[in-house]
């Protein structure tokens, strides 16, 4: 209609009165094109590493079309292909993505190392991309994806559920009222890994034979060749250099995001590390990592202190007695705002902020809630960009930043030095060695 503002209004009431007895749809390719999907049609959605959080990613988007699934292991992904009966199963997302004309957006949720290869292949397809965090296994690939996505205008989202949430936009909103005064330091912390996957341990020296059901190479991927062991997957590969990203990639997407919104930071200039003993093979048991920012417009310089592995930061003064830090939140998470003014601490996905003390908190005149809320899941808030909506909350022009700085705080623990860094020119400018981990090389036959 839009593009009929001419017709008058006779005319169009005599022209519906004549097709009362049908409405129809006017296709996508009449509308905008053979990339545009209409708000009104379901969106063709194919799965790819469905057995764990993709295949609830899928739950959340039932009403729409999965038109696809992939998985490199038939015995893992069972649950899930069992819920799709009818829809097309593959191993190799390289091949569902060429044979399989209809798919118009891809949820990604494989490990790590294999994040990038998949996302990029999807984008130059032209295909929407959900993919779950952290984005990306190295720096370098998170900043090409970024690039990638914009160039090619496609809709995309991180996995990290929480930037959809009323927390993160609660804290935003506190923080720029001035509730704690300018902040010049946070800490966050996780329990991760714990006892839920090993570091700090070598690399098995048995090898046990391949499971018929799954396609070892596939599952490898970009990843220098090892022999299957049941210690890489399922899940465990969080710890494993070659595969995961340690507890920083798989909670600080989470822990760190209402930090990165509410103080609006972007490339960091330093960052380093201590921590347990390392190793070539997985992260540390434990480890603490200092970020420093610099100023941004009216926000002074802050520095960020992540703490895992049960490290904890020290107890403010402000929190009750009977207040435990690291109950503050889910998932034994959580984040201290500390401003000039008073402090604030939240829970992992920013949940339940709050000033300390308690009395501070019932005292504070709430600002007026003016940032957009977001009434669907995080995964609908994808679905409703890919059909011309307003970008997703956690696109990866946000995201792909964030992610940078948290995987550049692993580079910081490999190397075991104060790095400088340039964000611009993603390059480390004290330590030139640690550019090494900026990206690795991938596999023969492989290529992002």
């Amino acid at each position: 209609m839009s593009e009929n503002k001419n017709i008058s209004r006779r005319q169009f009431l005599g022209g519906a009165a004549a097709a009362t007895a049908a409405f129809t749809i006017v296709p996508r390719h009449v509308l905008g094109g053979a990339g545009y999907t209409s708000p009104s049609e379901k969106l063709n959605i194919a799965g790819i590493g469905v057995g764990g959080m993709g295949g609830d990613n899928l739950k959340a988007l039932n009403n729409e079309n999965i038109v696809a699934l992939c998985d490199v292991d038939d015995k893992y992904a069972a649950k899930t292909f069992e819920l799709y009966p009818e829809v097309k199963k593959y191993r190799d997302f390289r091949r569902m993505l060429e044979k399989q004309k209809d798919i118009e957006a891809v949820i990604v949720a494989t490990p790590d190392h294999t994040h990038a290869v998949i996302s990029m292949m999807a984008i130059r397809m032209g295909k929407h991309v959900y993919c779950q965090k952290p984005m990306t296994h190295t720096v370098y690939e998170a900043r090409k994806l970024t690039e990638a996505a914009r160039e090619a205008k496609v809709a995309t989202q991180m996995g990290n559920q929480g930037h959809s949430g009323e927390g993160v936009r609660l804290i935003c909103e506190w923080i720029w009222d001035g509730a704690i005064g300018p902040v010049r330091e946070v800490h966050a912390w996780t329990n991760r890994p714990g006892d839920i996957w090993p570091q700090g341990v070598d690399r098995p020296k048995d090898t046990p034979p391949v499971p018929s059901s799954l396609d070892w190479n596939l599952w490898l991927g970009p990843a220098p060749y090892r022999p299957y062991h049941p210690a890489y997957l399922p899940f465990v590969w969080r710890g494993w250099w070659d595969f995961g990203c340690g507890a920083l990639g798989d909670m600080a997407c989470h822990v760190l995001d209402p930090v990165f919104s509410a103080l609006k930071l972007g490339f960091p200039s330093s960052v380093e590390a201590s921590s347990t003993n390392i190793n070539s093979e997985t992260g540390p048991l434990a480890s603490i990592v200092r970020y420093k920012f610099p100023k941004r417009g009216d926000m002074p310089p802050v520095k960020v202190i992540w703490y895992d592995g049960g490290v904890m930061p020290e107890r403010p003064e402000e929190l009750e007695p009977a207040r435990r830090l690291e109950r503050l939140g889910s998932d034994d998470s959580g984040v201290l705002f500390v401003g000039d003014k008073g402090k604030l601490v939240c829970g992992c996905y920013g949940d339940g902020p709050r000033l300390i003390p308690e009395a501070k908190m019932k005292e504070y005149k709430r600002p007026p809630k003016t940032l957009p809320r977001i009434n669907v899941s995080h995964e609908m808030n994808w679905v409703q960009a890919c059909k011309g909506g307003k970008p997703a909350s956690s696109n990866f022009d946000y995201s792909g930043p964030m992610t940078e700085t948290v995987l550049l705080g692993n580079i910081a623990i490999r190397s075991g030095e104060k790095l400088d860094w340039d964000g611009e020119n993603m390059k480390v400018i004290n330590v030139p060695e640690a550019n090494a981990y900026v990206h690795q090389p991938y596999r023969d036959g492989w290529m992002l």
